[in-house]
């Protein structure tokens, strides 16, 4: 094991596939010269050259596009959207062409494409409403396309070797404020399945379901609680929501009897809401109390850092979720 960044995860994910099929290629805006707004593809230009990391006008449905016919040809495109806002420009291409393709084509056509994209929210940097939207909810929503949310360097890794190598399209979100987090990753070659929940934490009193930059907030969380108020929480990072590993989240409110869902999102018709409802339909009879969001606020995101910290989700909001759990 290394203890590496997140970002840093990422480029060796995308180097090892791209040194592993010659068919794998890099786009988007800035991916090449610039290394990446964020660094992930740093030195992946210099490596493999122009012809795969390729730079890209400032048009994402028109490369978004331009990959899915690629994939469609044979070849495995990664596209970079820089932040997850601008994939709005792209949503024509996503939901109407690359997630129903293989449909509609009875089989015939298969779209291998890889949609990295950013979440911008939390940072305090004032990025407002336009680089500061958190959209995962949407995609959960479209039959055909898989979704993955990783929140760890190991995670990160594993989940985008994965994801280049599926015949399936995939939306991939990585998050800013993710980028720097460091933790073990192994040298040696490692997937991980779609599908899997990972329990980051053993516990028994309250099941607190973490989404993308929700998870380190929970454990910090889930550790404060423990240590203050001897409430003993399991958090469960879904890792991908399409496909959800549905059973480790129901054996884990069967044992727990309470559940909390921290995510990123806006609260109105989020990740939360499509959790708890299944919750609802499957283990209702062992609930001891109201499974309880925490989550954005329905308002777009300030470009007053005071006003963002208001809005978005945090470590504080899910120790008050876990507390109010056992006094209310």
């Amino acid at each position: 094991m290394r203890v590496i960044s997140y970002r840093e995860a990422l480029n060796e994910a995308l180097r090892e596939e791209m040194k592993r099929d010659e068919r794998v290629f890099l786009m988007g805006e800035d991916v090449g010269v610039y290394n990446g707004v964020y660094k992930v593809s740093k030195g992946l230009l210099a490596e493999f050259g122009p012809e795969r990391v390729r730079d890209t006008p400032i048009s994402e449905e028109g490369f978004t596009g331009a990959a899915i016919g690629a994939a469609i040809a044979g070849m495995k495109p990664i596209v970079e959207i820089m932040y997850n806002d601008f994939i709005c420009l792209a949503m024509n291409q996503i939901v109407n062409f690359a997630a129903k393709m293989r449909y509609m084509s009875g089989g015939q056509l298969k779209v291998p494409i890889v949609i990295r994209t950013m979440i911008g929210q939390g940072r305090g940097r004032g990025c407002g409403g336009e680089h500061s939207q958190v959209l995962i909810p949407w995609f959960i929503n479209v039959p055909g396309l898989k979704v993955v949310t990783p929140a760890t360097p190991y995670d990160a890794k594993g989940l985008l070797k994965t994801a280049i190598r599926d015949e399936a399209p995939v939306i991939f979100f990585e998050a800013a404020k993710l980028y720097s987090l460091k933790g073990n990753v192994p040298e040696e070659e490692y997937t991980i399945p779609m599908g899997k929940a990972d329990k980051k934490m053993e516990g028994k009193d309250v099941t607190l379901v973490a989404i993308s930059t929700m998870v380190p907030a929970s454990l910090s969380a889930a550790n404060k609680v423990r240590k203050e108020d001897g409430i003993s929480v399991e958090v469960i990072d879904p890792r991908t929501l399409i496909p959800l590993d549905k059973h480790t989240i129901i054996s884990s409110v069967k044992k727990t009897g309470r559940l909390i869902v921290a995510e990123p999102c806006c609260k109105t018709g989020g990740i939360g809401a499509e959790i708890a409802a299944m919750v609802y339909e499957e283990a209702f009879d062992y609930l001891d109390h109201p499974v309880v969001r925490v989550a954005a606020l329905d308002i777009p995101v300030p470009v007053s850092p005071p006003l963002e910290k208001m809005v978005v989700p945090n470590e504080d909001n899910i120790v008050e979720a876990l507390r109010n759990m056992f006094t209310k």
